[in-house]
C-alpha cells in the first residue's frame, strides 16, 4: 500500500480524535468559567449551625412541639430545597428539620470520611446545635441505611423511622461500587453540565417555582461531583455491605413509604415488607410513580406520617 494511501486511510480516525479534543477542551473551559460565574448566583437559605470546625446547613420551618427530621438520598444536592413540597405538606403539624449533610446544599465540604457512623454524628451534632433532643426521623433513599446507624446510636432520641423509597439491608446491587473516577472526569471535562443542560428539565410539572428550579440547577452544577459526594459515593458498597442483616429495633415504629413496582431493584416492595415486619409496629404504604416520591406525593405522605405519627403517641 503506497504511504499516501495509509496516511488518507489515518486521518478520518486522527480527525475525529481532534475534533472530540477539541469539544471536550471547549466543554471544560465553559465549566470552570460558569461554575466561577455561578458561585455568585447561588442565594442563601435555612441557617448554619456548627458541626465540629465547619458548617452545615438546615432548614427549619413549623412552630410545633412535634419534630420530624428530613435527610436526603445519595446525591441530592439541595435538600433543603428539594424537600420544599413536603416540607409545606407537614410543617402545619411539626417543626420539620431538612439536613443537608456535608457536601449538599450550602453545607461545608470535608475530609472525614462518609462512613455511615461518620454522618450520623454529624447530623446529631448539628440538630443538638439546634436543641433538638426528640424526633422522627424520615429519610429518603440510602438514609435508611444509614438510619439503622443512627438509631443505634441515638435510639433515646428517635421517635419513629418513616422511609420515603429508602434503601434496605441486602438490597439487590448495594454492594456494587459506583464508577466515581468516571463521574469526577466527566465533571472535570464539562460533559456532565452539558447533558445536564440538553437533558428534560427533572423537575418539570412538579410544584416548584422558577426560583427554586434555577437554584437546584445551580447547585446541582457545584455538588453533583464534589468531593464529599464522591466520597459518599465511593463508601456506598461498603455501608451497603456493613447493613447486611441489620433490623430497626423492635419497639421503634416504621413507616414505609415506598413505590409499588420493583421495576429496576428485584423485590424491592417484598424487601421493605420484611423490613417492617421485623419491628413490632411496621406498615408499608405502596405510592405509584419514581424513587423520588416526595416530589409527586408529599400530601399522601404527610398524610399517611400525621396519621402514623399520632397513633404511635
Amino acid at each position: 500500500m503506497k504511504k499516501s494511501t495509509r496516511l488518507a486511510l489515518l486521518l478520518p480516525p486522527v480527525a475525529l480524535v481532534a475534533v472530540v479534543a477539541l469539544t471536550l477542551g471547549a466543554t471544560a473551559a465553559v465549566n470552570v468559567v460558569a461554575t466561577r460565574a455561578e458561585a455568585s448566583e447561588i442565594v442563601s437559605y435555612g441557617e448554619r449551625v456548627g458541626v465540629g470546625d465547619r458548617s452545615m446547613n438546615v432548614v427549619v420551618s413549623g412552630d410545633h412541639p412535634d419534630t420530624i427530621v428530613l435527610l436526603p438520598g445519595l446525591g441530592t444536592a439541595a435538600p433543603g430545597l428539594d424537600f420544599a413540597p413536603l416540607i409545606d405538606e407537614l410543617d402545619d403539624t411539626y417543626r420539620v428539620v431538612a439536613v443537608e449533610p456535608f457536601g449538599t446544599g450550602l453545607s461545608d465540604q470535608t475530609d472525614v470520611p462518609r462512613t455511615a457512623a461518620n454522618i450520623s454524628s454529624e447530623v446529631h451534632s448539628a440538630l443538638s446545635s439546634l436543641g433538638i433532643e426528640r424526633y422522627a426521623l424520615m429519610g429518603h433513599s440510602i438514609s435508611g441505611v444509614y438510619a439503622l446507624t443512627y438509631v443505634e446510636a441515638y435510639r433515646d432520641e428517635v421517635t419513629a423511622f418513616i422511609g420515603i423509597d429508602s434503601s434496605v439491608p441486602d438490597q439487590p446491587g448495594g454492594e456494587e461500587p459506583i464508577a466515581t473516577d468516571a463521574l469526577v472526569v466527566l465533571d472535570d471535562l464539562g460533559v456532565a453540565r452539558a447533558l445536564r443542560a440538553l437533558g428534560p428539565d427533572p423537575y418539570e410539572g412538579l410544584p416548584y417555582g422558577a426560583r427554586a428550579k434555577e437554584q437546584m440547577r445551580l447547585l446541582t452544577n457545584k455538588n453533583s461531583a464534589a468531593p464529599t459526594v464522591i466520597d459518599e459515593m465511593a463508601h456506598a458498597s461498603n455501608t451497603f455491605a456493613e447493613a447486611s442483616g441489620r433490623r430497626f429495633p423492635a419497639d421503634l415504629p416504621v413507616l414505609l413509604f415506598v413505590r409499588d413496582v420493583d421495576d429496576d431493584v428485584e423485590d424491592w416492595v417484598a424487601l421493605h415488607r420484611a423490613q417492617a415486619a421485623s419491628v413490632d409496629r411496621g406498615e408499608v404504604i405502596l405510592l405509584p410513580g419514581s424513587h423520588y416520591l416526595h416530589h409527586t406525593h408529599a400530601r399522601e405522605i404527610a398524610e399517611g406520617a400525621r396519621e402514623f405519627l399520632g397513633a404511635s403517641d
